[in-house]
């Protein structure tokens, strides 16, 4: 459900137009000033804004600048009491979707918001479409338009033609492999092999001779002369996963090859040479485990020439829609079925799990939905741990936070949810709250949430008129 941040200094228009829009399927947050509504949008993704030209710190037209430089992608649609023809102008050329005077009549906001939201639509679709169609083939299997997947992509269309050593960092499920075999795609050496280490697999006499292969009778078993990988990769590229489970004596003789690009098979005297581009990867902390001593520094500086941190899924829910539309048609093709659609319902739930197991998890769990569902995929195809996701804990500033602060912008929301969902009536939303009237109303008082000519405790009114 797409997210409406309503920056407006008045409380009474703020309520009204977030029960319109709750009431029409969106998701609505609220701002008083323009410093406040900026940080939202810094920190939360918003899909359109709906901005007063008349705030008390700063003017209008000067925040919707703002926004449109800091987060072109956001649609505004400006509102406000002050109607001229030469604000509208001001705000049209500024890039405001639409311009909307108060009076505004509530079906008229809520189709502005969807046409705006729909041409945003399309205008990512296209982008999207002209990035796929245009991709280089190796980064076509890597999902993602969120900001921080195309810093990604352009660090791989950066390094991919150089021979230097790179370091893919990131949790498991994020697609480092997926990351290396673009990179050698795109490089130089694509028609090449490509061969992939997994590095814990192996104890250390059993890694190091399949790195670098053994003579007959160097040990036990060797009835033959064996060639080892890096063998197997010249002229390629040679990718090690989880590189940080490599054992010390290992590491030594990696970083040999790292630096004379020459390496000495198990049982050998004389020293092999190959031309091997390397790529690493790990999920692990690499500077802990060089301070706890299990990790050569040396080795580190020579892998971590060009690093590529990939974002966990949690960081970049905005790829999720995008994520599970490709997914599931990549499934239903190997399954044999049709693609199946996606209530609202279980995408907010996919929206907001925090994803531990990143893209790998995902893909299952919609693998699981589509082997298991109708065509149509509902909450109940989702495992408990997606379905029943606890609420995020809340995160912890560096420089600190004011309880006090915390907890009353908390109780402005809950109140704001409960006006929502009671279309204005007080007493019904003290009602949704468990309080009295007279509390709810003392409450709306404190946090600066009532009309200016409210004083006591409203009663029911009949509906709201169409005309704010």
């Amino acid at each position: 459900m797409p997210t409406v941040l309503i920056l407006d200094d008045e409380p009474v228009i703020r309520d009204v137009l977030g029960s319109v829009l709750a009431k029409a399927g969106f998701v609505t947050r609220e701002a008083a000033t323009a410093a406040e509504g900026l940080e939202r949008l810094a920190k939360e993704p918003i899909d359109l804004l709906l901005l007063d030209l008349m705030l008390p710190d700063r003017p209008g037209l000067e925040v919707l600048s703002e926004v449109k430089a800091r987060h072109p992608e956001v649609p505004v649609v400006v509102v406000t009491a002050y109607s001229s023809v030469e604000s509208a102008i001001s705000a049209m050329r500024e890039g405001a979707f639409h311009y909307l005077p108060k009076p505004f009549r509530n079906e008229e906001v809520v189709h502005v918001v969807k046409q705006a939201l729909e041409k945003k639509r399309l205008v990512a679709e296209n982008r999207a479409l002209k990035a796929r169609l245009n991709a280089p083939p190796g980064l076509k299997e890597i999902i993602g338009r969120s900001p921080s997947m195309e810093r990604v992509f352009e660090t791989i269309r950066q390094a991919a033609a150089s021979r230097s050593t790179i370091l893919i960092t990131g949790e498991s499920g994020t697609g480092k492999e997926l990351v290396a075999k673009a990179l050698h795609r795109l490089s130089p050496r694509a028609s090449g092999p490509f061969v992939t280490v997994h590095s814990g697999a192996l104890p250390p006499d059993l890694l190091e001779s399949n790195l670098f292969g053994h003579v007959r009778g160097s040990f036990t078993g060797a009835v033959a002369d064996k060639k080892g990988l890096f063998k197997a990769a010249d002229q390629g590229t040679i990718f090690f996963d989880e590189i940080g489970t490599v054992p010390l004596e290992t590491q030594a003789k990696l970083l040999r090859v790292l630096q004379e690009r020459e390496f000495l098979p198990v049982g050998a005297v004389e020293p092999q040479h190959a031309d091997v581009r390397v790529i690493a990867a790990t999920n692990a902390d690499l500077v802990k485990l060089v301070a706890d001593g299990r990790f050569r520094e040396d080795l580190f500086y020579r892998l971590c020439v060009i690093t590529i941190p990939l974002p966990p899924l949690r960081e970049r829910r905005e790829d999720v829609p995008l994520l599970v539309e490709t997914l599931l048609a990549r499934a239903a093709a190997e399954n044999g079925k049709a693609v199946p659609s996606v209530t609202p319902a279980t995408m907010k739930a996919l929206l907001d799990h925090d994803w531990p197991g990143n893209v790998r998890e995902l893909e299952n769990v919609l693998e699981r939905a589509l082997v298991l569902g109708h065509g149509v995929i509902d909450l109940d195809q989702l495992p408990d741990t997606v379905r029943r996701s606890v609420p995020r804990a809340a995160s912890l500033p560096a420089e600190g936070l004011s309880f006090k602060d915390a907890v009353a912008a908390y109780e402005r929301a809950l109140l704001s949810a409960a006006l929502q969902r009671a279309s204005g009536v007080q007493k019904r939303a003290a009602e949704l709250l468990g309080l009295k009237p007279t509390t709810l109303n003392e409450m709306l008082k404190r946090h600066g949430m009532l009309p200016r000519d409210v004083r006591e405790p409203a009663e029911p009114e009949p509906a709201a008129p169409s005309r704010v």
